[in-house]
């Protein structure tokens, strides 16, 4: 008699998804490139022309920052100004295609959900509309542009998430940073402000194509998490302008 190999039990699923909201749940890149040159007029930074969007979203926060020349200690001040402008036009920004269906069906998982921004709490909830809104459970909102690992660190002294159980899921460099900062898991969506194939390169445990599959790691546990492929090939999303 052939004895069958046991076996082994499956890994378990996240204890938490926290979520970026800008280009992870909310499709405001359009709106952010709209208003971004009237920003840079007004604090007198490089204005961004068309022709270089495409090589900005290959960069992390810290090279656009250079690259714009902005000096740090008007970062605080860009970012209010950004915020208030988000605040004012709320209504034109939307929810990606499938979201509100993946953030229903991870919380029918019993997966707990939080968000982790550098928006506004208030503005975050407009976008979501009060049913999304509902089914997030923990707000962690307003970090500083490079203060997400300190506000990650406290959503999950809150929560009482061991960091190892938290799957941060984002789509910017500084997402990944903040999570690797604290030791959790980092899912990049493909579909956000930073180019996938950037991400791509820094190694993320998880790539997303579709919120769908945010969905299907939480109905199936760790096993059914969507990983990079040695060789994978990635195509750059198509840009606002058309490029």
């Amino acid at each position: 008699m052939t004895r069958m190999p046991a076996r082994r039990p499956a890994a378990p699923g996240p204890g938490l998804i926290v979520l970026d909201f800008d280009g992870t749940l909310a499709d405001s890149f359009a709106w952010f490139c709209s208003v971004l040159n009237g920003v840079a007029d007004r604090y007198r930074f490089r204005r961004v022309e068309a022709h270089e969007v495409e090589e900005l979203r290959l960069q992390g926060a810290r090279a656009i920052v250079a690259h714009l020349g902005i000096p740090r200690w008007k970062l605080p001040l860009i970012a209010r100004h950004m915020h208030a402008l988000a605040a004012r036009d709320a209504g034109q920004i939307a929810l990606f295609p499938g979201v509100p269906a993946m953030l229903d069906a991870v919380a029918e998982a019993g997966v707990p959900l939080a968000i982790l921004s550098s928006n506004r709490a208030d503005t975050v909830r407009r976008v979501l509309g009060p049913d999304s809104a509902a089914r997030i459970g923990t707000y962690a909102c307003g970090a500083s542009i490079f203060g997400k690992a300190r506000r990650l660190w406290a959503l999950l002294a809150r929560t009482g998430v061991p960091p190892h159980r938290a799957l941060c899921i984002g789509d910017e460099i500084r997402d990944l940073e903040a999570a690797r900062a604290l030791g959790c898991p980092f899912g990049a969506v493909a579909w956000g402000y930073t180019d996938p194939r950037a991400l791509a390169s820094l190694g993320p445990e998880h790539l997303f194509s579709e919120p769908g599959e945010i969905a299907r790691l939480a109905a199936g546990g760790a096993g059914h998490m969507p990983r990079l492929a040695p060789g994978t090939m990635l195509v750059p999303l198509p840009l606002p302008n058309g490029s």
